[in-house]
């Protein structure tokens, strides 16, 4: 029993991952402050040199010194490197000043900040003093890609793991002190509580270390620059993340406590020890659970926005609710597994602690659904809104499988119950414990000739004549009794045609779950629909420049196959007027080899200019609502003619993509 039930936690927490990882890792977190407004605007033409350039963001953000430059059009820096906080008012605004005696050009803006909810965010953009001009300058690198790249795949998994090892402790625990106290005599339930802390604290280490080059250079070798970690812990999510090592500390001895002094109190029958340390239990594992979920609260979605006074303890409960549910029912489908089978009292007590965290869910997520999205057209043109409107499907669907787990614990309480050893193991002898609280008839525990020990600790001492037994033949034996023991366990179980059932509709709820849990990872990396349709609606001035004449829109027509099912198919983009130093509209259309639209999961296009070593640039086209098939980015600059590149990314799926690039000329 011991050997098959090792792999319970470790095999659930890879499923966990694995499918975080495959959803989580299809797109780059996005990030969730924006940038709403500059001084001199966004493909503006000013007649005079400004004294600085300032950027206004849609929420909090914070920017180190040389996080914000000005280039001339020979790519020198003309900013002396400060970045001051200008904002006013509540408004959130930084600036960097410029050198005196600018001349007549284009100047390259390019910035980068980390945003209130600690995601990464840059940028780039022109404008023109004078006139436009030519300009060799290009958006300043070191050698990797904030929030992208190795780093940010590997700090997404790592931000996935965190939440499965949350979910796994903080559940596991709880199953034992409010369902079913002798659980914490049973190693399946010891095992997926101990994965959980230990998945969690190596996610966090991950975490801290990772924090630096993730909104920072991009570099994976900058995960060992210790100035970088010093000034990562200086940042609010960085002292989330130190706080919540504090807290796995705490909580190492609190599962060390309800493993060990509790589960031996209660083998011994010490009754009044038990209660004792299980109050204590109850009040200091509350502290630590609801500690852990203040450092997610703190640094992410919650603290920023409106009511953030409101949003963090509702944000705080909803982090509970979910880890006591899906902790749980981990903790439920291993003992239904892999054995002790629990009773029905315990089952009862689990059936009712998921409806309330359901109501716990449903209330705490109808307010985090209104804060983030705010609107019906954002629940549906929006990422994050789309995203949520798939989490509550699933939701729906995993309340509709719990109904028929419910159906079954209803008969389960027909039955009489049981008590299980607070070893957590079922005997190995004598019979196993049934569902029904009767003993299995004695059966013959392994085939071997009378004259054969039965094992090591019995005829097995001494051979014949009194030698010393041979150990290979002892192992043989013991391997043996462990193959008949857990034969005769599986077909106990396998007659138990109520805890079967259970055990198949748990099973299916927590195969949602997983899912569950992968897209709510992946709402927590996307930015909110409220701030996306806030940053549109305040978008950048429009640009003043008085460019060559238009000279007609830009068509393209990029064939692509992401090699996915319904992957091939044809887009055709517009660029109008098509021309440098203004305003363009891109307009993109897929469709199928048929000529039907297409629905691709996301669109990206960027620009460069190779002759001059500009780019790329990003553009993101909206879906134009009603239209299948059909963007549009509004705003489109290009700072001066030539013969672009557009390089058109298609999604059609969590792992289908493809970038095609074709060139055009714009007048």
């Amino acid at each position: 029993m011991v050997r098959t039930a090792r792999p319970a936690a470790g095999a659930l927490l890879a499923a966990l991952l694995g499918t975080l990882c495959v959803l989580g890792g299809a797109s780059p977190a996005a990030a969730h402050a924006a940038l709403t407004g500059s001084s001199p605007a966004e493909g503006s033409v000013v007649s005079s040199a400004p004294r600085q350039v300032t950027l206004t963001f849609s929420e909090g953000v914070t920017m180190s010194d040389g996080s914000l430059r000005v280039l001339d059009p020979h790519g020198k820096r003309v900013d002396t490197g400060a970045v001051r906080d200008v904002g006013k008012g509540g408004a959130v605004r930084r600036a960097t000043a410029l050198k005196p005696g600018l001349a007549d050009g284009t100047y390259t803006v390019a910035w980068q900040a980390v945003s209130a909810d600690s995601h990464p965010v840059s940028g780039a953009f022109t404008f023109s003093v004078g006139h436009p001009s030519k300009t060799t300058a290009t958006a300043p690198g070191q050698g990797g890609e904030a929030g992208g790249g190795t780093v940010g795949t590997l700090y997404d998994t790592a931000r996935y793991a965190a939440y499965a090892g949350f979910i796994l402790l903080v559940g596991g625990a709880a199953f034992v002190l409010v369902c079913w106290p002798r659980a914490a005599g049973a190693r399946t339930v010891q095992r997926v509580t101990v994965a959980g802390w230990t998945t969690l604290l190596a996610a966090t280490l991950a975490l801290l270390l990772l924090r630096a080059p993730y909104t920072g250079s991009g570099r994976l070798a900058d995960v060992l620059d210790l100035g970088g970690l010093r000034d990562a812990v200086g940042t609010r999510p960085g002292t989330a993340l130190v706080a919540r090592l504090l807290l796995l500390a705490a909580a190492a001895l609190f599962v060390s406590v309800l493993f060990g002094a509790y589960a031996r109190r209660r083998a011994e029958g010490d009754a009044r020890a038990a209660r004792d340390l299980r109050a204590g239990l109850a009040m200091g594992g509350t502290a630590v659970a609801v500690g852990l979920a203040s450092t997610w609260a703190m640094a992410e979605h919650a603290s920023t926005g409106i009511q953030p006074g409101l949003a963090v303890p509702v944000d705080v409960v909803h982090l509970l609710a979910v880890a006591l549910w899906l902790g749980g029912l981990a903790a439920l489908l291993t003992t239904l597994r892999w054995g002790p089978p629990p009773p029905r009292s315990a089952v009862r007590r689990f059936s009712g602690t998921a409806l309330g965290c359901v109501t716990a869910l449903a209330a705490t997520g109808l307010y985090q659904s209104w804060r983030q999205v705010g609107s019906w057209s954002a629940l549906g043109g929006t990422r994050y809104g789309q995203l949520l409107i798939a989490k509550i499907a699933l939701v729906a669907l995993l309340v509709g499988l719990g109904w028929f787990s419910r159906r079954w614990t209803a008969r389960l309480s027909e039955l009489p119950d049981h008590d299980v050893p607070d070893s957590g193991d079922v005997p190995s002898t004598g019979g196993g414990v049934l569902s029904t609280g009767e003993r299995a008839p004695a059966e013959e525990t392994t085939a071997r000739e009378p004259s054969e020990p039965t094992g090591p600790g019995e005829g097995a001492e001494r051979g014949p004549q009194g030698s010393v037994p041979d150990p290979v033949r002892a192992a043989q034996l013991a391997r043996q009794q462990a193959a008949v023991t857990a034969a005769r366990r599986r077909r106990e179980r396998d007659a138990d045609t109520e805890r079967g059932g259970l055990r198949r509709s748990v099973l299916a709820e927590a195969a949602v779950a997983v899912v569950v849990l992968a897209v709510t990872t992946v709402l927590t990396s996307t930015e909110p629909g409220r701030t996306e349709e806030e940053a549109a609606a305040a978008g950048p001035a429009k640009a003043t420049d008085s460019g060559p004449a238009p000279s007609g829109p830009v068509r393209l027509t990029i064939p692509f196959d992401t090699g996915g099912p319904n992957g091939k198919g044809t887009a055709k983009l517009r660029v109008s007027p098509g021309r440098g130093g203004t305003g363009n509209t891109l307009e993109l259309r897929t469709t199928a080899p048929g000529g039907a639209p297409l629905d691709a999961r996301e669109v990206k296009v960027a620009l460069s200019l190779p002759a001059e070593d500009l780019g790329p640039l990003p553009v993101r086209p909206r879906a134009v609502q009603g239209e299948k098939g059909h963007w549009r980015a509004t705003g489109v600059r290009f700072p001066m003619p030539g013969t672009w590149r557009f390089a058109l990314t298609v999604r059609t799926s969590d792992i289908d993509q493809i970038t095609e690039s074709k060139t055009a000329k714009i007048g």
